[in-house]
This record gives structure tokens, C-alpha cells and sequence, in this order.
């Protein structure tokens, strides 16, 4: 108990005087994260869209590959990417495995069949008529698709969300693909683990503190324009 309560201690000491490598190591985490998220948006929201709107064969057999993907080991996805990005692997050239664009790649791969799933999930909870309504209408279909993604928008936004959680706090990955080195590729997830392995636990609950911050404001801002809507409605 006295260890976890100097620790708890030790680690608001170092948040509030803004100890540089913890803040660092923050930084670093949420450009990687953040990078990671919005490549899977682009690429998953139109795949979502696909899957939700779509009629053709094979359609449920993907649906149910993005919910299975949405469980995926980070450890699976980690060594798909090292295999990648081997020095004798197809990417091995570009010399990216142990940066921060290698942990990109990973956690976008994580990310990208949550928001896939999320977004068929809740595109399939519109009216089915919407489009067409729209299209009746005279709009085109690019427009008639931005007002159904702005229909759908909170249960996207969530889906974001759900994305970025999901590598925000994963650590199989980021291990295998960046190495955790120090001042390069560490990050919150990593350097926790091996703050603990050295009996550094302030240190470690520190960077869970953040963690936890940074989780809690995600949830807090969905809350919100949740209610923002429902009050608006």
C-alpha cells in the first residue's frame, strides 16, 4: 500500500511540474494515435459505407470479417506488420520498421476494422429510404452520401472514437513495431511496462494517470455532443 501510495504521489508530482520526458512520451503517443485514427477513418468510414448500403454477393461474408477484426490480437497485427517491414521483408527497403511511421501502420491496422464495423452498424440504422429520398430530390449522389454520414454522424463519431481507443492503449503492437527506444518510438503503453519491469512505479503510474486522462476526455466529448444533439433535438 505505502508503494502505491508513493507512487500516486510521486506521479501528480511529475505531471504537474511537467517532467519533460513524460510529456514527450505524450506527445508522441497522441501523433501516433491520432495519425493512426484518421488514416482509418478515411479508410474505413467508405468501407463501412460499402458494406452497410451495398448489395452484392459476399457481403455478409465481409461484414462478419470486419467484426472479427474488430477482436484481432495487436500482437497478430504487430508481426503481419514486422514481417512487412523485415529488412528481407516486401518493405524492407524503405528502412521504416523501428519508427514512429512502422507504429502508424500498426495501429491503423488495428483501428481501421473497428471504425469499418461501427460504421456499417450505424449506416444500417438509418432509414434505408434516406438516400433515395435524397436523391429524389435532386441531390447527387456524393452529396446524398456527405448527408448520411452527417445523419449518422454521432454513431460515426463514436466509431472514431472507439478507433482510437483501441491503440491509444494497446502495447503488443507499439512493442514489436517500434522497439520502444527511447526519446523515438516510446510511448505511454511501453514505457508503463518497462517503468514496472524496473520497479520505477511512479513513473509507470504516471503514465497510466495519462493514460487515463486522455481516455476519459475521449469518452467525455462524445458524451457531450451527444447530449448537444439530444438537446438541440
Amino acid at each position: 500500500m505505502d508503494v502505491l501510495g508513493d507512487g500516486l504521489i510521486e506521479a501528480l508530482r511529475l505531471l504537474l511540474t511537467g517532467d519533460q520526458d513524460t510529456w514527450a512520451i505524450t506527445g508522441l503517443t497522441l501523433r501516433v494515435s491520432i495519425t493512426a485514427t484518421l488514416i482509418a477513418l478515411v479508410i474505413g468510414v467508405p468501407l463501412g459505407a460499402v458494406l452497410a448500403l451495398g448489395r452484392f454477393r459476399g457481403r455478409r461474408v465481409l461484414l462478419a470479417v470486419a467484426n472479427t477484426g474488430m477482436g484481432l490480437p495487436p500482437v497478430v497485427v504487430g508481426l503481419f506488420v514486422t514481417v512487412l517491414l523485415w529488412r528481407s521483408g516486401p518493405l524492407g527497403t524503405f528502412g521504416l520498421l523501428y519508427t514512429p511511421t512502422a507504429m502508424v501502420i500498426a495501429q491503423a491496422g488495428i483501428a481501421t476494422p473497428v471504425v469499418i464495423a461501427l460504421t456499417a452498424a450505424a449506416l444500417q440504422q438509418v432509414d434505408p429510404d434516406f438516400v433515395l429520398q435524397m436523391r429524389g430530390l435532386g441531390a447527387t449522389r456524393a452529396r446524398a452520401f456527405g448527408a448520411l454520414l452527417l445523419e449518422a454522424k454521432l454513431p460515426l463519431l463514436a466509431a472514431g472514437m472507439a478507433g482510437f481507443g483501441a491503440v491509444v492503449s494497446e502495447v503488443g503492437a507499439a512493442q514489436m513495431v517500434g522497439g520502444n527506444l527511447a526519446g523515438e518510438t516510446r510511448v505511454l503503453t511501453t514505457a508503463a511496462v518497462l517503468a514496472t519491469s524496473r520497479g520505477q512505479f511512479a513513473l509507470a503510474i504516471a503514465f497510466g494517470l495519462v493514460l487515463l486522462a486522455i481516455a476519459f476526455a475521449v469518452n467525455l466529448a462524445v458524451t457531450l455532443a451527444q447530449h448537444r444533439q439530444t438537446a438541440a433535438r
